[in-house]
Formats: C-alpha cells, sequence, structure tokens
C-alpha cells in the first residue's frame, strides 16, 4: 500500500475559503479520503480541523499508533498532536479551540459520524460548542482534479489495461469466471497497484445480464459474451473500465446489442465537455439505446465522478444537475442487460478539459472475439 501522499498547495486554504462562508468557527475532516485529500495522510485514524481564513485553525489529530506517520505525511501548516484514540469524542473534545467565550460553530460530517459518536460528541462539549451539519465540503472540492490528479488517475488506468490484456491474451474460454478474476486482480497487484478499485466483475452469459453480478465457480462457455468491470488503485486513485468479449462467434443477437452500445457509449463520450449536466449527457446514451428497443433493459445512470474513492460526484444520470466544468473526471458506461440471456457494458475513464474531454482508458471497443 502506498505510504506518501502528495497535496496540492492550496487545498487548504480553498476548504478554509469554503468553512467562512457557511459561517463556522470550525469544521471537523474525518472520513478517510478526505483527509488524505486535505493532508496526505494514509491512515485509519486521523482527523483534521480546520478553521476559517488563511490564518485560521489547522489541526491534525492522531492517536499514538500513528504518530511517526504524521510526522512523515502530513505538512508542517498543521498542528499535529495525539489524542484518545476515540478522536470523534475525547480526542477531538480536547482539542478544540477556546474561541472567544462564544458557542463555537463547529461543523461535522453528517454522512459519516454515526448517531453514537454525535451523541458522544455533543454530551462531551456541552454548551460550548454547537454541532453544525456540513457534509460534502471537502467532497465538492475532490470533484474537480488538479493536473496532478489527472496524472494519477491515467497511470492507474494504464496499469489496469495492461493487466487485463495479458489475461486476455492467456484466454477466457473454459477458465471459471471466478479464476479470471482473481488472475486480473494479482495481474494489477504485480504490476504495482495498491490494490483493485473493487472486487473485479466478471460475467459470462446470463450472469453477464447483472450489472453487479460477483463472478462464479463455473466455466466461460463458447459462444457467449463476458463483461470485465475493473479498476487499480495507483498511489490512493482508482481507475474503472469495462469491456465485453466474445469467446467465440457469439450466439444469437449479441452481436447487435453489442453494437447498439458501443453506437450509445461512442456518442455519449463525444458529448462529455464543459457545460451540459449529468443528465444531458446521459439522455445521449439513454436516446440512442431506447431507440433501439432496449430502453428497459439500461437501468442505471451513465457514469459516475472516479477519484480517491471509485464512486465520486458528478453523476451522469437522470438526477445529475451538475454542469460538467473542466477537472470533472466521470465514467461513460452504458450497458444493455436482457434477463436470462446476456449483458454489455463498455466503460471509458474520461477527464474535462477546457478544450474537450481526454479519454484516460485506452482498450479497444470493438466487439473482440477471443479464445
Amino acid at each position: 500500500m502506498s505510504t506518501t501522499t502528495t497535496t496540492t498547495p492550496g487545498r487548504a486554504d480553498r476548504l478554509a475559503h469554503d468553512v467562512g462562508e457557511r459561517e463556522l468557527d470550525v469544521l471537523v475532516v474525518s472520513e478517510p479520503a478526505d483527509v488524505r485529500y486535505l493532508t496526505g495522510y494514509t491512515g485509519s485514524n486521523g482527523i483534521a480541523v480546520l478553521g476559517p481564513g488563511r490564518g485560521g485553525v489547522r489541526l491534525f489529530l492522531t492517536d499514538f499508533r500513528y504518530v511517526t506517520q504524521v510526522e512523515r505525511q502530513v505538512g508542517a501548516e498543521w498542528d499535529k498532536r495525539m489524542a484518545a484514540q476515540e478522536l470523534i469524542g475525547p480526542g477531538l473534545a480536547e482539542h478544540l479551540p477556546a474561541g472567544d467565550g462564544s458557542t463555537l460553530r463547529v461543523g461535522f460530517d453528517d454522512a459519516h459520524i454515526s448517531v453514537k459518536q454525535h451523541a458522544r460528541l455533543a454530551g462531551l462539549v456541552g454548551d460550548r460548542a454547537e454541532l453544525v451539519p456540513a457534509g460534502g465540503m471537502v467532497v465538492a472540492l475532490r470533484a474537480v482534479k488538479d493536473a496532478s490528479e489527472v496524472e494519477r488517475l491515467r497511470a492507474a488506468s494504464r496499469l489496469a489495461d495492461a493487466a487485463l490484456s495479458e489475461i486476455v491474451e492467456r484466454g477466457l474460454g473454459g477458465r471459471t469466471e471466478r479464476d479470471v478474476a482473481i488472475d486480473l486482480e494479482m495481474a494489477m497487484r504485480r504490476a504495482g497497484a495498491d490494490s483493485p478499485s473493487f472486487p473485479p466483475i466478471v460475467a459470462s452469459g446470463a450472469n453477464g445480464a447483472l450489472p453487479h453480478a460477483e463472478p462464479r465457480d463455473v466455466a466461460i462457455e463458447p459462444g457467449t459474451l463476458v463483461t470485465i468491470d475493473w479498476g487499480a488503485r495507483l498511489d490512493g486513485y482508482c481507475s474503472d473500465c469495462t469491456r465485453t468479449f466474445a469467446v467465440g462467434e457469439p450466439a444469437g443477437d449479441a452481436r447487435e446489442v453489442y453494437e447498439l452500445v458501443l453506437r450509445a457509449q461512442e456518442t455519449a463520450l463525444a458529448a462529455v465537455r464543459a457545460g451540459p449536466t449529468g443528465k444531458e449527457i446521459d439522455a445521449v446514451a439513454r436516446e440512442i439505446i431506447t431507440a433501439g428497443g432496449h430502453g428497459e433493459h439500461f437501468g442505471h445512470g451513465l457514469g459516475h465522478g472516479v477519484g480517491l474513492e471509485v464512486h465520486e460526484g458528478p453523476v451522469l444520470s437522470r438526477r445529475g444537475e451538475t454542469a460538467l466544468v473542466p477537472g470533472h473526471v466521470v465514467t461513460v458506461e452504458p450497458g444493455v442487460y436482457v434477463p436470462g440471456r446476456l449483458g454489455v457494458r463498455i466503460e471509458d475513464l474520461v477527464v474535462v478539459t477546457e478544450n474537450g474531454a481526454d479519454v484516460l482508458t485506452g482498450l479497444p471497443k470493438g466487439l473482440q472475439v477471443v479464445a
């Protein structure tokens, strides 16, 4: 696992500006991916406490197990202190700033702090502080990637592409879905990945009609389609890609379904640029698949953001109200899933640029017939 992370100067300052806009005295950042983004810390127990303005509070808390790691990873602009192991509780309560005597407005991530943690913390701070729900503030910053993040995503995508190419060269037919999935995960790790972005999906035949199918101890048969959805986590950043292969000449209308999904994917991919909302891009692919007679077989959104987590904002779906801006990194992954028969999904990872978009995944997308 990677133990070092480079953060871009200015992240804390940008967040501090938003903290001030929300009229908070401090924001408690506790979700691990948010903490890593803000400070570079990769451990499992740490929180950042940040106040408004450039001269505001910059406090980092961890417990004794991670003190050395924090010294190595967290920059000098942070006041690093050791606290009780239960950080969202006694650790934080003991280290909140004194303030000016008025009630502190303490923002917390209501999407990740449990009801139990909130109740404990509220009891510890008493009337000294008001706990204010403020989830999503770091997530909003994370959605727009800087150049260094894009290069990490590109490197993760290249590693994942090479790993799948290695697996496909060894053949898919006759192997079990589970064997292919394990082989793919190990190939990524051997190539230097921290881990897979998520457990690889390998789904053949009727199992491919399940968008989140789990690989089975079932052999991949000739004449079937095989959908492989995989990604590598490298230096903390995730890739995400899907390709669908034919093992021997596919039966029935499989090739026709494949070509429909490919047309939808390539057309939607060409529409990705700054300006349109997520639902507008989603509609591009959805209209093509619906016109092809498979609208009822495309039930998920077109795509989602990717970064330190494999599912981030913004979303490309019928509920995607956010307009794309340069730095957004999203998947474009339409699919058709015919129950009991087959599934096809084709997915690329793409970054929105000032002049359009840049596709980070590079494997061919025409239907490949493999052994």
